[in-house]
């Protein structure tokens, strides 16, 4: 009878241990459960996260492109209205010619030149452009480039621009072209 006793307590103590095992397999298929669940939620974060990606570059790109072509449109745009500014003078320069071939007066020649000259320096100033009044001012290198130095006829002319052979033009804030300038040394 102690063997019976013995068999039915390594029985119940089997049945304990086999029901705990299959609680745990339980708990363990419940935390798979719950793992593959949680798997397929990031599966489906970063299949909408890539297509909002995707979507993004696709809008990057389009704004690239348009950008481009307005800009190119721009540039087009600009140089259409300085040419149309400039067609009057063109047209001042055909009656200066035709005038000059007929006329032996050189003070209608002088007038004529004048009169093209005027009208380009205040279509040009009406987009921006200043002439750099250089002679007589002190040198600087942010609006001068010395083409040579010459010994100053005076102490008061060292370092001060004493002859301009180009001038310089600035567009805005922006130099165009340096003035060439001789400096007094």
């Amino acid at each position: 009878m102690a063997d019976k006793k013995k068999k039915n307590m390594e029985e119940a103590a089997d049945g304990k241990k086999l029901a705990a095992l299959e609680a745990r397999i339980e708990g363990l298929n419940e935390q798979l459960e719950e793992a593959g669940k949680k798997a397929e939620e990031a599966e489906k974060k970063a299949s909408d996260i890539k297509a909002d990606y995707l979507r993004l570059m696709a809008e990057f790109d389009t704004f690239r492109r348009r950008t481009a072509e307005e800009k190119l449109a721009l540039v087009s745009s600009a140089s259409a209205d300085t040419i149309k500014g400039l067609l009057p003078i063109l047209d001042d320069c055909e009656i200066a010619l035709a005038s000059l071939e007929k006329s032996t007066d050189s003070e209608a020649a002088k007038e004529g030149t004048q009169m093209i000259f005027t009208k380009l320096t205040s279509y040009l100033k009406g987009k921006g452009l200043e002439r750099i009044e250089a002679k007589g001012a002190d040198f600087d290198t942010e609006l001068h480039e010395a083409v040579t130095t010459f010994p100053a006829p005076s102490e008061e002319l060292k370092g001060k621009v004493i002859d301009v052979v180009q001038t310089g033009y600035t567009l805005g804030d922006k130099v165009l072209r340096y003035a060439k300038v001789v400096v007094g040394a």
